[in-house]
């Protein structure tokens, strides 16, 4: 079997080529590094021939809400032509928990505009909805500091390990439970406080600053936010270490 990765080179699709390895499945990388932009299309011809299934991982950091739209829609659209051209079976597309209740953000936006571009073709597509990975606070760290401080919106959040999101997108790819639905949720078995676990990231890094402090957002996105609609549902696949576990694992 072979299984393409597109954005395969970042952390979620890293963790799914190393997912694949585990499992003596041959992986297809599909990023600039390899030769292919997805967004324009160039690099992609031919690079599917052969190829059983797609998982779509691509992410774009830093971007207003109209790029990320622009960026994800392209590439879903790319995706979803070569695919047809080459015969792939089926699309597995990464998003995120809560996406739709969520459209107030710009990213979430443009997150459930790449799952409308995503299911819309010839290709049968999944999409999986995870919780942000244990990682967020680390890397939201970094973007929101601003000299000794960093300014976060106050939110749930209820993170999930990398590996467990890549097992998952590997398992729909490859053994996909018609069941399921279009759309399968997942997220990790420990509820918190974001603002809580950046800064127990802070801490467990053996530093006292920045200082982090949580922010109310105005409006009703941001009201559902808070309230905890980006964290598991009813119908939402709990699994993987919760965050406590993780963070006592990094340390170790």
């Amino acid at each position: 079997m072979r299984i393409a990765v597109a954005g395969g080179t970042g952390l979620a699709g890293s963790a799914v080529v190393n997912e694949l390895a585990a499992r003596n499945v041959e992986s297809v990388i599909l990023a600039r590094g390899a030769g292919v932009d997805l967004e324009t299309g160039r690099g992609l011809s031919g690079r599917l021939d052969g190829v059983d299934a797609v998982i779509e991982t691509t992410a774009i950091a830093g971007a207003n809400a109209k790029s990320a739209k622009r960026f994800f829609t392209a590439v879903a659209r790319n995706l979803q032509a070569e695919a047809a051209i080459s015969g792939v079976a089926r699309i597995v597309t990464l998003s995120i928990l809560g996406v739709d209740k969520a459209s107030g953000r710009g990213y979430y936006a443009a997150k459930l505009a790449q799952e409308a571009a995503a299911t819309k073709g010839e290709v049968p597509a999944l999409i999986l909805r995870a919780a942000q990975f244990h990682d967020f606070a680390r890397q939201l760290m970094g973007w929101t500091t601003k000299g000794p401080i960093a300014l976060v919106p106050r939110q749930q959040i209820q993170s999930v390990a990398v590996e467990t999101v890549a097992k998952h997108l590997v398992e729909l790819a490859m053994n996909p439970d018609p069941t399921t639905g279009a759309v399968v949720e997942l997220a990790g078995p420990e509820r918190g406080q974001l603002v809580d676990q950046m800064v127990r990231v802070r801490n467990a890094a053996g530093h006292s600053k920045p200082k982090i402090i949580g922010l109310w957002l105005p409006g009703k996105t941001e009201a559902g936010i808070r309230a905890g609609s980006l964290t598991a549902g009813p119908e939402t696949v709990i699994d993987g270490p919760g965050f406590s576990d993780w963070l006592a694992a990094q340390a170790r």
